[in-house]
């Protein structure tokens, strides 16, 4: 998903003036009128990273092996964004689909969204989060700790595990799209091997390189909306599925 650098800063209130009438005594504590305070709390409140109230409504949970799956807020500072109830639908269908083709567990990488979207939906498939985000743990032994400047450090009892392997990379660069492929290639049962990107269009050409992907003409979208334009691409001819394969220029 798309990436920016959030850097946290220190705020410090202006000295509080007198209120006319007063006396100033250069010997008082400093300390801040009742609507001062009020009024960092709602800034404080307003910038933590959190769902606004119509995401939160849309907060979905399931039950899986005793794990409960719900979508956390998102966390900015991690380059988290998350798709729309409709586009994580789309994708977690496919999945569906592929994984039931295949027999095979899918391999979801960076992208909680469809993960909890494919155990909302269908609840029997089997899959695995490859996560960096330590709070989704909660997901028991389907969560597995990912980074991906390290795309290569993973157990090896998931190594050429997947036939169905589906990620949406963290930035839109060139490096992080790279490595994230290397973690997909050696996930993937390299015979007849279903993978799914999603990613923003400036990676088309890329996307082509990497993995000889085309994009298909769905277009997934966020819940916040976002600058710059996503695709998803898939390895394999999805027919009338997913829109089918099509041509950008």
């Amino acid at each position: 998903m798309e990436g920016r650098e959030v850097k946290d800063e220190l705020i410090y209130p202006a000295p509080i003036a007198k209120e006319a009438g007063e006396d100033y005594d250069d010997s008082d504590p400093p300390c801040l009128s009742s609507h001062t305070l009020a009024a960092l709390q709602e800034f404080f409140l307003q910038n933590q990273p959190s769902l606004d109230a119509d995401a939160a409504d849309n907060v979905e949970k399931t039950e899986n092996k005793g794990v409960q799956a719900d979508l956390l807020p998102e966390d900015w500072r991690l380059s988290q964004f998350w798709y729309d109830p409709a586009t994580a639908q789309v994708v977690a269908e496919e999945l569906h689909y592929l994984s039931r083709l295949t027999a095979s567990t899918v391999a979801c990488i960076a992208c909680p969204t469809l993960y909890v979207q494919l155990k909302k939906s269908s609840p029997e498939v089997e899959a695995q989060i490859f996560e960096f985000d330590k709070r989704f743990e909660k997901y028991g032994t389907d969560f597995i700790f990912y980074d991906y400047n390290q795309p290569e450090d993973l157990p090896s009892i998931y190594q050429h595990k997947f036939q169905v392997v589906v990620a949406d990379p963290p930035y839109l660069s060139e490096e992080c799209l790279v490595k994230v492929t290397e973690t997909m290639m050696l996930l993937a049962n390299q015979k007849n091997a279903f993978f799914l990107l999603l990613t923003g269009k400036v990676q088309q050409e890329l996307a082509a390189k990497l993995l000889n992907a085309r994009p298909c003409g769905f277009q997934p979208t966020h819940h916040h909306k976002l600058g710059n334009e996503f695709m998803l691409f898939t390895n394999y001819d999805p027919e009338e599925r997913l829109g089918g394969w099509v041509n950008f220029s």
